[in-house]
């Protein structure tokens, strides 16, 4: 793997974890995320598995892109 390639996984696992945590807050005090009752509806439970895979993928990336540059 190229040093570029291995920037831009970096780079992507940055962003990830900037940008996903504060729109999860976000959808999370939305009033669909709550019925009435006080109990997750299928909006908030749909996005908090969105952010969670998206995190995910953010550690996969950091990890491949830390070893990436390390055989450099």
């Amino acid at each position: 793997m190229t040093p570029f390639l291995a920037v831009l996984l970096l780079v992507n696992a940055a962003f990830n974890v900037l940008v996903w945590p504060s729109f999860f807050r976000r959808v999370a005090k939305d009033p669909r995320a709550r019925d009435a009752g006080g109990r997750p509806t299928r909006f908030l439970t749909v996005h908090a598995v969105l952010v969670g895979a998206a995190l995910l993928l953010a550690a996969v990336s950091a990890i491949v892109g830390v070893l990436a540059l390390r055989e450099v």
